[in-house]
């Protein structure tokens, strides 16, 4: 018995260590793509920006989590994929006024900016992939991080998009569909949480 309390200490432990880093990447790379989109006028960039916001929130929402009942994992999990459904549809609203009232993304910053990003979610998706098969509320971060890759890659492609075509329709798709990677990866936890909880119930 005191066998397993180690070793799911230590198991939970790392987990702690492992998420503080994820959300201090998460929290740094908000504030700098969130500036950095101000000044861009890119709606991808900020799109990118709330996706860091979310995650970061998954990630403080996992920290509290570790260690504790699979009930308030559960918890944890749901409380994460609410916040990223909330925040993607926000960004969707602001892509349409975006696409209503205008922009000049720079292109030059939106790569730029876009690789840092890049760089900081392959370390993170490095970080949590021995843990993917681990709580509700640690495969949620594993698939917050996927997801957030495929987004960094989106904006540095509509980046080059706008500097070769000379439009800013490349930056407002990307935002959405940003966006709707985000509501689809809530979506996905609250379907992990559902299996989970009648997977117990059985």
């Amino acid at each position: 018995m005191c066998d397993a309390d180690n070793e799911f200490q230590e198991a939970a432990e790392l987990e702690r260590r492992t998420l503080v880093v994820l959300l201090a990447l998460n929290a740094l790379m908000f504030i700098v793509e969130a500036l950095t989109g101000w000044l861009a006028d890119a709606a991808g960039l900020l799109a990118d920006s709330l996706d860091m916001l979310a995650d970061a929130s998954v990630y403080a929402v996992a920290l509290y989590a570790v260690g504790r009942s699979s009930r308030i994992q559960s918890n944890a999990a749901t409380a994460s994929g609410i916040v990223q459904i909330a925040l993607g549809l926000g960004v969707l609203l602001d892509v349409a006024r975006r696409l209503v009232g205008g922009s000049e993304p720079q292109s030059v910053l939106m790569m730029i900016v876009g690789a840092l990003a890049l760089a900081a979610n392959v370390t993170c998706l490095t970080l949590i992939a021995k843990h993917r098969h681990g709580g509700v509320h640690m495969r949620a971060s594993w698939i917050f991080s996927a997801n957030d890759v495929i987004a960094n890659i989106g904006v540095i492609v509509s980046g080059a998009l706008v500097l070769v075509l000379g439009t800013r329709i490349p930056d407002l798709v990307i935002g959405g569909v940003i966006a709707i990677i985000v509501v689809r990866g809530g979506i996905s936890i609250l379907r992990e949480v559902r299996s989970e909880r009648a997977g117990g119930a059985c």
